[in-house]
């Protein structure tokens, strides 16, 4: 029997054979996922997790689509694109499925007077993503506000609530990078009661701020990691440009300090440097982007493997590449 009658037969008609992921890609690069399955329940997600497994078939859980780049000759297995939308709050909690929008988590948070996530405001992308990439800007992260995780473990065949702690959340990093039989269903977040005008106004800071200095092209964000900063990098930094000691920021919770991997990349002439269809932007150093209808993500991946080289080359550095590469 056919793979795809198989699919059909555990997951019912709604598999799709030969489905441009570019369209649901924030890159709008990529080619086909050879099957593809809407899951709108959290039931659906582990069913269809399961099915892959039985059959043997490569599968990718697919959120909001804005960290990720497809091969041009796309993903040769099961896409499953996560859908599901259960969104609700108790006290100062609120409670995510994986397909809710991080934007709505905000946008209830905000409305409802509770603040810590006003960083994530304009920020693409679902909450299993945010919360699998460890998410972050100004200074926080997802991890800050996360309590408890509801995930599938694929290899225990059960579901389990994870704590904060045992997510292994690091910058940009968490437990499910690393552990792909760990698939995120849905989590909680704790906040804290604040002015609602306050979180509203901060919340409008941040979107001015990034209307004025991202990119209006297909990427998928910041391409690369920021760094953190040693004495050797920091001296390194005061060599090339005194002034850069200044865009070095430290965060008061944690002690740890970064800069962003854009300083370096401007300070090695890369700004506006192309290849096919991928350039890097001329607003924002660390934003590559589609700048040509043509472009290709083979075009991305010769660009960030350019970067990677002269930024190594001129500061000793080796650039970390964010979103996490499907088909390849």
């Amino acid at each position: 029997m056919e793979i795809l009658q198989k699919l059909q037969e555990k997951l019912g008609e709604n598999i799709q054979e030969n489905v441009e992921l570019k369209q649901y890609s924030t890159f709008k690069l990529g080619g086909p996922a050879k099957y593809f399955f809407i899951a709108k329940s959290r039931e659906e997600i582990i069913k269809a997790a399961q099915t892959a497994k039985e059959l043997d078939l490569p599968f990718f859980i697919l959120g909001g689509g804005s960290n990720i780049l497809v091969h041009d000759k796309g993903f040769d297995g099961l896409v499953i694109k996560v859908e599901t939308k259960n969104l609700e709050m108790n006290d100062n909690i609120i409670k995510a499925d994986a397909g809710v929008l991080l934007g709505q988590v905000v946008a209830m948070a905000m409305q409802n007077g509770l603040s810590g996530m006003e960083w994530a405001i304009g920020i693409p992308g679902t909450i299993g993503g945010a919360v699998r990439g460890n998410a972050g800007a100004y200074g926080s992260d997802t991890s800050a506000n996360t309590m408890i995780v509801q995930t599938y473990d694929l290899k225990k065949n059960q579901e389990v609530e994870m704590t904060k702690a045992e997510c292994q959340f690091e910058y940009r990093e968490s437990i499910f990078k690393k552990n792909s039989n760990l698939i995120i269903l849905g989590a909680e977040f704790q906040f804290e009661q604040g002015d609602k005008e306050k979180i509203k106004n901060q919340m409008m800071e941040h979107t001015k701020t990034r209307i004025c200095s991202q990119p209006k092209f297909p990427s998928v964000g910041c391409s690369f990691k920021n760094i953190i900063v040693t004495d050797e990098i920091r001296e390194k930094i005061k060599a090339t440009d005194e002034n850069g000691l200044k865009a070095i920021k430290t965060d008061t919770a944690t002690g740890v300090s970064k800069i962003g991997a854009a300083w370096f990349i401007d300070r090695a002439g890369l700004k506006g440097h192309q290849i096919g269809g991928a350039k890097v932007s001329d607003e924002h150093a660390n934003f590559i982007i589609k700048a040509e209808e043509s472009g290709k993500a083979d075009d991305v991946v010769q660009l960030i493997s350019y970067i990677k080289q002269k930024v190594r080359t001129e500061f000793g550095i080796q650039l970390q590449e964010e979103a996490q590469y499907i088909g390849f």
